[in-house]
């Protein structure tokens, strides 16, 4: 088809990936603002985002996945006119780096730099269009800084504060860890180390002020998926009850000899029948430190405890429990109940005590049954008929739907009713009062680790704790430190560091050692991003609220393991933000996506397994377009998808085929290329039309909702075989007739236009733009375009009216069994489809001789026949 043209070099239609990806790589690379959001745009802003990696050494295929498509949505977004912001940076404080320091005698930051080096020569290699120009690396002063700016800030308010308390202590990391970074007690980068629990004084940030807003702000969230707002809300854990005081009688020892419980049945108290007591409970110290024997047993229950702990499930341990000899008053009837100690009660939630209700719990009920404690019922089930005498329920009888008994006063009323004035009763006479307790608990930031951010205080002998003025910013964490797992952080021994002077009262004072949480740096990196080069804050306001809006991040990227750890932080951050001054958003991010994960022969890719697939050598073997895109192709991106390296294989071909449809067809030199495309095609050119809208609707509905980018490509392989099938066909049917006839275009050739292959060529390149961009650039290219302006090109539109069918075929039933199928206008009305069914010859045979009840049409898919 292609006409000749001596000054067009002659192409070869085999396909070159490697070639072609490195022509366009060299020149992505010497435009830096390619990819560069632009500075006091009036555009309207669109901000995506894929969570920033640790800076590992190497990318893996699930970074690729990521990546690709937050950079599709990114390309696609551009195309449609958006001032696009899409950053990348590093995460790149944190154990393995020392890790690897010990391991290979490599200083962390040497090591960190030259990953960040080699990763990022990766992602451009893959074609990722960032902006190069924002790139963030946590590790550096110029970032670093800042967490220490927003620590003074938060002291000042009272949010970061120190306390001495019990810890998660990690043997192998040999540091403190969050709550949060305990899985199953087990450390989360060392999934087979127990976690121990330690008493160490330390820094904390207090996320549970927010806590309530965290949790009645998830319903904002209606752009992210609902397993994690659950996740969230469990973590959070709000829980409305009561707090009751039982009182021992009498001096226990230093905790006091109050007994405090939260339940959230206090309906029930007169039920209860023992008050139990975590094993690490303050009053329990108390009481063991007088009674050796009591002090070995309450140390059995607390190995039990923290074995189940290792093990994940707490909830399933074996109740074990021990009688303290004591007794508590309750104080609504006054009645003594023994006192006992029980495995199965935590010093994380609520008070670390409990009142026992054997009757309505079934934990309590296990317990009871076991050590032959008195079960007493006090709630009936709520009966429909008043005058009807209720039925014992068989135990525990849990449910909310009661009625009190055997409750002195308050028998009678409702569950719910009972509640509210028991509660008031509570806080009338002193001995209690309502209140509302959550699962979250303070954040603890300090880590006993070299690599990670110095937290900004010295500790002076005469003033105590003294922040570091805002001036002496930052304070530099110190290079080539000794690094061991032992005798705490590694800064104690570099004395240049750890001694200076207080910046109070000039004396001599010893610097904080400890650094700070790593999640620190990940809880407002995006925001660095829309200002990454301000040296006088964090970050402009102003700027802030260009990029960020009411609402936040346009589109977040990233693995559903993150919906706790780095997420609630960053909720938190930003609120903190917020009631500074500094932003206007209550949230980060407007929407979330997560992707799922990869796998292959049927687990998680690890190297310990030996299922890892390099993307280097999925790019040397296919290219850099075929491995993203089949990280695309290969199954929607919320589900794992199972790796195939076959299925790169089968990618590589559908682009060569695409290149070599360019190649054949390709005629920018031919008069009638930029003409429009011809109205009333008809045949194979009306077919081939018709598809190309189909494909240019489908896939930008892709882009709009649900993100299916493997049915987007999987129509992008249909209309390119189509064509290849078609325009073959026509060419042969051409080829032959002129041989017979002698004539260069014969009479009746179903001849599809030269425009139309320019439009349906300009189209497929625009839409295989977002998934494989290097081709997708040549092609542009080869049909005659300037391919350094392909990005900002307007995203393809669809007609409605070419889109259409023309025909549409119907099935039709007699009595809803299938008995033929009939072709029909698209626009035929329910009469004309009516018609069409009766007079099918199949049809008419079936109804010969038969009465019809009706005729059912259901417009556009079926037509029922009702026969009698």
């Amino acid at each position: 088809m292609a006409t000749e043209d001596k000054n067009l070099p002659a192409r070869d239609e085999r396909y070159d990936a490697h070639g072609i990806e490195q022509k366009w790589m060299d020149r992505w690379q010497s435009d830096p603002s390619l990819y560069a959001a632009e500075v006091n745009s009036s555009k309207q802003k669109y901000y995506v985002l894929e969570m920033l990696p640790y800076p590992s050494g190497a990318l893996h295929m699930g970074h690729v996945r990521n990546y690709s498509i937050g950079d599709a949505l990114a390309r696609y977004m551009w195309m449609n006119g958006y001032n696009v912001l899409h950053p990348m940076g590093w995460d790149s404080f944190g154990l393995p780096a020392e890790n690897a320091a010990i391991k290979n005698n490599t200083p962390p930051r040497e090591w960190t730099l030259a990953n960040i080096a080699a990763m990022k020569t990766q992602m451009k290699r893959l074609g990722f269009g960032y902006d190069w120009s924002r790139e963030v690396t946590t590790c550096l002063p110029d970032y670093y800084k800042w967490n220490q700016w927003f620590f003074l800030k938060m002291y000042e308010q009272g949010l970061a504060y120190r306390k001495k308390s019990k810890v998660n202590w990690c043997p192998k990391c040999a540091t403190v860890l969050a709550n949060e970074q305990v899985v199953g007690g087990m450390c989360w980068r060392h999934e087979d180390t127990p976690v121990e629990q330690r008493e160490l004084e330390q820094w904390f940030l207090r996320i549970t002020k927010y806590a309530d807003e965290l949790l009645h702000d998830l319903e904002k969230l209606g752009g992210w998926p609902e397993k994690v707002r659950i996740m969230q809300e469990n973590w959070i854990g709000r829980s409305e009850g009561t707090l009751v005081d039982f009182d021992l009688g009498g001096t226990i020892g230093p905790a006091g000899s109050t007994i405090t419980v939260f339940t959230t049945r206090v309906d029930t108290i007169f039920g209860a029948t023992s008050v139990q007591l975590a094993p690490e409970h303050p009053i329990v110290k108390d009481m063991t430190a007088r009674d050796a024997e009591l002090r070995a047993k309450v140390e059995q229950l607390i190995a039990e405890q923290r074995k189940a702990k290792e093990v994940g499930d707490i909830g399933a341990i074996e109740k074990h429990g021990v009688f303290t000899g004591r007794y508590a008053k309750n104080p609504y009837n006054g009645e003594a109940v023994p006192v006992w100690v029980a495995n199965y009660i935590l010093m994380d939630y609520g008070t670390g005590a409990i009142m026992s209700v054997p009757a309505h719990d079934e934990r309590d009920y296990e317990f009871a049954k076991k050590y032959g404690i008195e079960i007493r019922l006090v709630i009936l089930p709520q009966s429909s008929d008043p005058e009807e005498t209720m039925a014992e329920p068989q135990l525990p009888f849990t449910t909310m739907d009661g009625i009190l008994v055997n409750s002195g006063e308050f028998s009678g009323l409702s569950c719910e009713d009972a509640i509210q004035n028991m509660s008031a009763q509570a806080e009338a006479e002193g001995f209690g009062k309502a209140t509302v307790t959550f699962r979250l608990k303070d954040w603890g930031i300090s880590r006993q680790r070299y690599w990670g951010t110095p937290i900004p205080v010295v500790y002076c002998q005469k003033d105590g704790i003294v922040p570091v003025p805002e001036k002496d910013l930052p304070v530099i964490l110190p290079d080539n430190v000794g690094i061991t797992l032992s005798g705490g952080s590694p800064l104690l021994n570099v004395p240049e560091f750890l001694n200076t002077t207080c910046p109070k009262c000039g004396g001599p004072a010893r610097r904080e050692t400890d650094t700070m949480d790593t999640f620190i740096d990940s809880s407002w990196y995006f925001y660095r991003y829309a200002d990454a080069h301000n040296d006088k804050g964090p970050f402009d306001s102003k700027t802030i609220a260009y990029w960020f809006g009411a609402d936040g991040i346009d589109q977040y990227i990233g693995g559903v393991e993150h919906a706790i750890l780095h997420l609630i932080y960053s909720r938190f951050w930003t609120k903190v933000m917020r009631d500074m001054g500094m932003v206007k958003n209550d949230e980060p991010v407007k929407r979330l996506f997560t992707q799922g994960m990869i796998i292959k022969n049927g687990a998680k890719m690890s190297k310990n397994l030996g299922n890892v697939v390099s993307p280097d050598d999925m790019i040397e073997q296919y290219g850099a377009d075929s491995t993203r895109m089949y990280t695309l192709f290969a199954t929607s991106p919320d589900r794992e998808l199972d790796w195939q390296d076959e299925g790169v294989a089968g990618v590589q071909r559908f682009l060569a085929r695409v290149y070599r449809f360019f190649v054949q067809n390709a005629d920018p030199m031919h008069p009638e290329w930029r003409d429009p495309v011809p109205g009333n095609l008809e045949g194979p050119a009306r077919e081939i039309q018709r598809r190309l809208h189909r494909t240019v609707k489908k896939i930008t509905e892709d882009f709009e909702s649900r993100w299916h980018f493997n049915t987007s490509i999987a129509g992008l392989m249909e209309l390119t075989n189509q064509l290849l099938n078609d325009i073959g066909r026509w060419q042969e049917v051409r080829e032959r007739q002129v041989k017979l006839t002698g004539k260069a275009n014969p009479a009746g050739t179903a001849e599809i236009p030269v425009p139309l292959i320019a439009d349906v060529q300009h189209k497929i390149a625009l839409l295989l733009s977002p998934f494989a961009p290097y081709l997708a650039h040549e092609l542009w290219e080869m049909i005659g375009e300037d391919a350094s302006t392909m990005l900002r090109q307007s995203w393809p539109k669809h007609d409605p009216a070419l889109a259409a069918e023309d025909e549409i075929e119907i099935p039709v039933q007699i009595n809803g069994k299938l008995r033929s199928k009939v072709v029909v206008p698209a626009a035929a009305t329910d009469d004309q489809v009516t018609q069409a069914a009766l007079a099918d010859e199949k049809v008419k045979a079936a109804i010969a001789g038969k009465q019809i009840v009706k005729v059912i049409v259901v417009p556009k898919k079926l037509v029922n026949i009702v026969m009698k």
